[in-house]
């Protein structure tokens, strides 16, 4: 279930991220490849958007 009907994430996913975003800016800090982690977050994000826009389809 979305957290906001804006938003296709849920409140785990939501946490996910921001949880990956703070890795990410830690690892950026010292300088650290951080691809693969900001790959992790696109691919939350995508599977979000895909169950959404399933559940928008059904009538």
């Amino acid at each position: 279930m979305a957290f906001t009907d804006k938003d296709p994430h849920n409140a785990s996913e939501i946490l996910r991220v921001v949880a990956l975003g703070v890795r990410i800016e830690r690892r950026q800090a010292r300088g650290k490849p951080v691809k693969a982690l900001e790959n992790r977050v696109e691919c939350i994000r995508e599977k979000a958007q895909q169950r959404e826009d399933i559940k928008r389809k059904k009538p």
